[in-house]
């Protein structure tokens, strides 16, 4: 079968995409590649939460999906809104890379032993929330660009640590930098990170069954979890949010237990609401997993820092 992977430019999209392309060639496939420049690619210099980062590294190849320019994308599942078009789905989601964030440096061996005021050069608003919450002290700097960009800045000294998906630097083989991977339980993923996912047309059968091997079914338990979460919280809109579930134990019978962090953050003060849960896969299914950790939050007090993030009035 001849299929054609839509995905961005960049160093490590092509990567993704050339990783599941030599997968798909394995199973007797002809796999071409076609770059879609996407708003996020194009808009390097504005902030994030300026531009909204709702579909902005995807729009514009779900919009080549759906004029079946090309036949699937692979995407760093963390970029796709829980929510997707009518016309598309997630057909698979292959085995999860380390979902970490990690502390990046030259010289600073962890987060606790930057210098007080030092800088830390982040994108991520959510970053920036838990990075206040943990070190009130530091300078959280804007920055945007793709990973070599970031760690050119890094090697200027323009920042003293950077924080990035651990994922991406060890896909690259760009590891030589990085100090620390941060635990969940104290600095949280955004939802999906570390996996990758296969989106299609729906009404594409062929393509779905010649991708299906590649679906892991551990990891879409997790990011199944973890996107009911964001869903619940209204993650659409600029809200600091972390959530990250994994398998914490096996019977050997495949019952598995699951435990799922997940924190609300305000970038402004470090104020962060948490909540650690642990639940058997047979009493309960990823997207009431996920709807669980959402409503222990909002009762634990997170409404008000959502709500103040989103502009609406606390009641």
């Amino acid at each position: 079968m001849k299929l054609r992977i839509g995905s961005r430019g960049s160093q490590l999209a092509l990567w993704q995409a050339e990783h599941i392309a030599g997968l798909l060639r394995g199973q007797g496939h002809a796999v071409e590649i076609e770059i879609v420049k996407t708003t996020g690619d194009r808009l390097q210099d504005v902030t994030f939460a300026d531009v909204g980062s709702k579909g902005m590294f995807t729009k514009e190849i779900e919009e080549a999906l759906a004029d079946g320019r090309v036949d699937l994308a692979v995407h760093s599942l963390k970029d796709l809104p829980t929510e997707l078009p009518a016309p598309f789905t997630v057909a698979a989601t292959p085995p999860r890379a380390d979902a970490k964030d990690v502390f990046v440096s030259v010289h600073y061996s962890s987060l606790a032993s930057l210098p007080q005021g030092a800088r830390v050069g982040t994108s991520s608003e959510r970053r920036r929330a838990q990075l206040r919450a943990l070190r009130p002290d530091l300078q959280a700097i804007e920055f945007r660009g793709n990973v070599d960009t970031r760690l050119r800045k890094l090697g200027e000294g323009q920042v003293e640590g950077i924080l990035l998906a651990g994922a991406g630097l060890d896909r690259l083989g760009k590891t030589d930098w990085v100090r620390e991977r941060l635990d969940p339980k104290h600095f949280c993923p955004a939802a999906g990170q570390g996996s990758l996912a296969i989106e299609t047309r729906k009404d594409d059968e062929a393509t779905i069954a010649a991708v299906s091997f590649l679906d892991d079914a551990d990891t879409r338990f997790a990011v199944n979890a973890e996107r009911a979460a964001l869903a619940a919280l209204g993650g659409g809109c600029q809200v600091p949010i972390g959530v990250h579930c994994r398998p914490s134990f096996s019977d050997g019978r495949g019952n598995m237990e699951w435990e799922i962090f997940a924190v609300v953050a305000d970038p402004a003060n470090g104020q962060a609401i948490r909540i650690h849960h642990r639940a058997l896969q047979s009493e309960m299914g990823a997207e009431t997993l996920g709807e669980l950790v959402a409503r222990m939050l909002m009762e634990s007090g997170a409404g008000p820092l959502l709500a103040a993030r989103a502009g609406e009035a606390v009641p």
